[in-house]
């Protein structure tokens, strides 16, 4: 009997085997008919279920060719009375367990939820794309997690919260405001002795559902954190009787299977296979090989064939070493990555790659696990990931020989052998192959049996039922170009497009970021944002591009190389740069409204950008294409850069993206300097502001004294000096702080700078608090909080109930001091900041006049600003921790806290590293 998988990739599958898979519309055609089983469905509501109101005039015919090729895969499969026809329209009856969606439903109905979740394998409807499919799949995933919720209920009622960490520390990672997922975690973990540990994620839940939806817990969960708090009695579990049946046995955990999808189609590579399945001692093995050899292809195969062996988890991870647009995948970054996979919670994975790595060896010790690691750079980038013990199987692919991995099994991939690509062409293009063979051997040459270029050439000649193979090699034959069948494959389907398809696919083959939404392809082509779309979508259809994610675009690495080729910029980057710079002002000006007159000075846009909405559009729409906009800077044309620094500073400095801040700015000086454009003193300013940001002192001086000297403007200048006087006070040099920073004063209130006035009052007031005039610096705060709030920046004013917290705290007033904290913390959450909410938390803490709820606090912080590598707030909390740690009798924590604070001041050049030096001598 067939059974159709709709719970995952859409596919048929006849004894244990995978058939064959039918074109995408014609699977997503199969899958609306199979979730509406037993229904009579119209075409009309077929043709709305495919397109929804954007129908094509081409609709009605597509849904019939999909009705017959769904019948001849039906029949082939013996199973050819599945599909009717009705007066009204079509229906399908499949058998009882035919379907997995059915008995899916069937068994959570039965409560075998283990066996319901089993049946899953990706999320639903994973590889079809329709205008019904967004719908379905969020009700069948909603439906997935509720199981999963039902049953670490069951598991926790029996008393198995240990063995559900893991499981459901992973499904709060992907559904963090899953308010149930959430709370079971938070029992899970208090029931295993780790309440501080159930006590954060409470806290994080209740961070990110006030960040996403603005609201708080419900009644329960309060409840239940509550309870953990208090440890009360009514959370552990009831003592069994002794006339009690024995537990069931543990059943083993839904495996945590993270493969990409296996194709059905993939042909060849006996050797191989044979080799890999037969290696039972290795733990490492390197596949390498040219650009689309089909390295990853064999790998995933590979991985497939040997899932069974590995029950504890099969992981993969593109290192995205030869991704146009993108960097490889830090060693830090892929290890960070890999423990979300395994299940480690995000706040229980370390900061330094040291730990990290120590923290993957020792969760992978005692485990079968299966590690692809595709897309390598070169052995420095693969060797920290690897594991400590011989359990675990690593498959690692790379473009070159990685010859420094010791003790590695190494398989060079070559071309397909002839037999092999004579297989995958005909398994793609079917009947049509073995009627010409001598025409599909000659097609193989031309294609210089690279499996890439064998699948896009026989992919062609599927959709063109007219052509014959010796036509298509015909074609082939006559377009020979570098690289030869790869760029002859290539060339034909780019000649199948039409005119203004052919214009967009060589403008993007141009772009130096990863990829591309409609609204920026508009821009590049300088055409209708709808036309854009339009020709992206028909690039999709005709795999010209890929969409990883909704509404972004992008290229298989060769077929951009291919693009690039043909591309000759007739100003279409620069198109690109000027509205990245125009789309990055209007979504400032939402996110930041309050510092839109120092927007001011950039031009006005010639031509209407499209309107961003709110806030929450401004954030999603720079976190999706800042990477793009750096890299379109670098590589770009050298114009509008000084104008892109002074749109984008704010958004990089709150959300602490220090690293692409300092990219920019040092680009903007070196093309100031050399174009004479007038943008030196900001660019210096931007970079001093941000290494102050980073800790890193002596750079933040020494650019902001280079400011100095360029300044034209006050307004320049005084953030110049606001710089030098921070990094005075943090080096306790309070009467040279106070002189940069009464300076500043005076030049904002000249130049009438509110803005500017506010954040100057507000650091001048803790230097004063330090040099004994607290009335002075509560006086200035009050000032500073009042101008913030009449220019609306919440930022500001978080900021200044910060430091009025401070100031409160040194006034032994610690209940208000705490209340001001708070209400900075909350107002930083609101933000996204969490660099700053990591100061305030600091701040909480230090006000906290209990050491028990400081190391709570302080733990909170530090988790923050490892996230955004914030030096001096890391440093901080590691001191407060060691001093709380010191008062509650815990002596060896106090002195590895002490440590690493020590470490962190003496990196930042600043005199706490005495006072900690103190602390130590004392703690012994």
């Amino acid at each position: 009997m067939v059974r159709f998988q709709l719970l995952g990739p859409v596919q048929f599958v006849a004894d244990g085997a995978v058939l064959p898979a039918i074109a995408p519309r014609h699977r997503a055609v199969l899958a609306y008919l199979l979730l509406n089983a037993g229904r009579v469905i119209s075409i009309d509501r077929l043709i709305e279920a495919m397109w929804g109101y954007d129908q094509p005039d081409t609709a009605r015919s597509q849904v019939h060719a999909s009705i017959t090729a769904i019948r001849k895969a039906l029949r082939a499969a013996g199973d050819g009375d599945l599909l009717e026809t009705r007066a009204g329209g079509y229906v399908v009856n499949p058998a009882q367990g035919q379907v997995d969606t059915q008995e899916f439903t069937e068994l959570v109905t039965l409560g075998d939820l283990r066996g319901a979740l089993a049946l899953w394998n990706g999320e639903a409807l994973e590889d079809v794309n329709a205008h019904y499919v967004t719908g379905a799949r969020d009700l069948w995933n909603d439906r997935r997690l509720t199981a999963c919720e039902r049953l670490a209920e069951a598991e926790l009622a029996a008393g198995r919260h240990a063995e559900l960490l893991d499981d459901l520390a992973a499904q709060v990672a992907a559904h963090p405001i899953r308010e149930k997922l959430n709370a079971h975690l938070v029992l899970a973990l208090h029931r295993s002795g780790r309440q501080a540990d159930a006590l954060a994620v409470a806290r994080a839940y209740r961070t990110a559902l006030a960040d996403e939806q603005g609201l708080d817990p419900g009644h329960a969960f309060a409840e239940l954190e509550r309870a953990v708090l208090n440890d009360d009695p009514s959370l552990r579990l009831a003592e069994p009787a002794e006339t009690a049946e024995p537990a069931p046995p543990v059943q083993p955990a839904p495996k945590r299977t993270f493969l990409p999808y296996d194709i059905p189609d993939f042909s060849g590579r006996t050797a191989e296979l044979d080799r890999l399945a037969d290696e039972q001692e290795a733990a490492l093995v390197t596949i390498d090989g040219m650009a689309g050899i089909g390295k990853t292809t064999l790998a995933v195969h590979v991985a497939h064939r040997l899932a069974e062996r590995y029950p504890d988890g099969r992981l993969f991870l593109d290192l995205q070493a030869h991704t146009a647009g993108r960097t490889p995948v830090e060693p830090s970054a892929a290890l960070e990555a890999l423990l979300r996979q395994l299940g480690v919670p995000a706040e229980l994975i370390p900061a330094t790659p040291v730990e990290r790595g120590a923290l993957w060896r020792a969760e992978l010790a005692g485990r079968r696990v299966l590690v692809v690691l595709d897309n390598a750079l070169d052995a420095d980038q693969v060797r920290p990931l690897l594991p400590g013990g011989a359990d675990t199987l690593v498959l690692v692919t790379s473009r070159r020989r990685l010859v420094g991995l010791e003790g590695a099994r190494a398989l060079s991939v070559e071309v397909l052998g002839e037999r092999d690509a004579a297989e995958l062409f005909g398994r793609i293009v079917g009947e049509r192959a073995a009627n010409e063979p001598d025409a599909v051997r000659e097609v193989l040459e031309l294609c210089g049996h690279l499996p890439l270029a064998i699948r896009i050439s026989a992919a062609r000649l599927q959709h063109r039922p007219r052509w014959t193979v010796a036509y298509l090699a015909g074609k082939l034959r006559d377009q020979r170009r570098l690289l030869d069948g790869v760029s002859a494959a290539f060339s034909i389907s780019y000649e199948q497009l039409h005119e203004d398809e052919q214009r967009m696919f060589r403008l993007l083959g141009l772009v130096p970021g990863r990829d591309i939404d409609a609204n920026g392809a508009a821009a590049l082509a300088g055409i209708p944002e709808d036309e854009a779309e339009e020709l992206l979508e028909s690039l999709l259809d005709a795999h010209m591009l890929l969409q990883l994610e909704p509404g972004r675009y992008t290229f298989h690495d060769l077929l951009r190389e291919h693009a690039r080729s043909l591309g000759a910029d007739d100003g279409a980057i620069l198109q690109l740069l000027v509205y990245y710079l125009h789309r990055s002002r209007a979504a400032m000006d939402r996110l930041f409204p309050d510092s839109v007159v120092q927007r001011e000075g950039i031009p006005q846009p010639q031509s209407p950008i499209p309107p961003i909405r709110d806030a929450d559009e401004a954030l999603t729409w720079l976190d999706a294409e800042r990477s793009n906009i750096i890299v379109t800077a670098l590589h770009g044309p050298e114009v509008c850069l000084g104008y892109m620094g002074l749109a984008l500073r704010p958004y990089l400095d709150r959300q602490a993206h220090h690293d692409d801040a300092l990219t920019l700015h040092h680009l903007i000086l070196r093309r100031s300097r050399k174009l004479g454009s007038g943008f030196d003193a900001q660019a210096l300013t931007d970079l001093s502001w941000t290494y102050w940001r980073l800790g890193r002192y002596e750079q933040a001086e020494e650019h902001a004294n280079q400011a100095l000297e360029a300044c034209e403007q006050p307004q320049e200048e005084a953030r110049a000096l606001l710089t030098l006087g921070n990094v005075a006070q943090r080096r306790r040099q309070d009467e040279q702080a106070e002189q940069h920073l009464k300076r500043a004063l005076d030049l904002t209130r000249v130049g009438g700078d509110r803005w500017g006035e506010a954040h100057v009052l507000g650091y001048l007031a803790l230097v004063l608090d330090r040099a004994g005039r607290p009335e002075e610096a509560r006086r200035h705060l009050d000032v500073a909080l009042a101008l913030h709030r009449k220019l609306g920046n919440p930022g500001g004013e978080a900021l200044v109930l910060n430091h009025l917290g401070v100031v409160l705290r040194h006034q032994g007033r610690l209940d208000q001091a705490r209340t001001r904290h708070e209400e900075a913390a909350a107002l930083y959450r609101k933000l996204g900041n969490a660099t700053d909410e990591a100061t305030a938390l600091n701040g909480l803490a230090e006000a906290a006049g209990d050491p028990a709820r400081a190391v709570e606090e302080h733990t909170a912080a530090l988790a923050l600003a490892d996230a955004s590598r914030n030096r001096p707030e890391q440093a901080r909390a590691h001191d407060g921790l060691a001093r709380a740690h010191l008062k509650l009798g815990h002596s060896g924590q106090a002195r590895e806290h002490g440590r690493l604070a020590l470490d962190l001041y003496g990196e930042l050049g600043v005199p706490e590293a005495d006072d900690v030096r103190a602390l130590l001598d004392h703690a012994g």
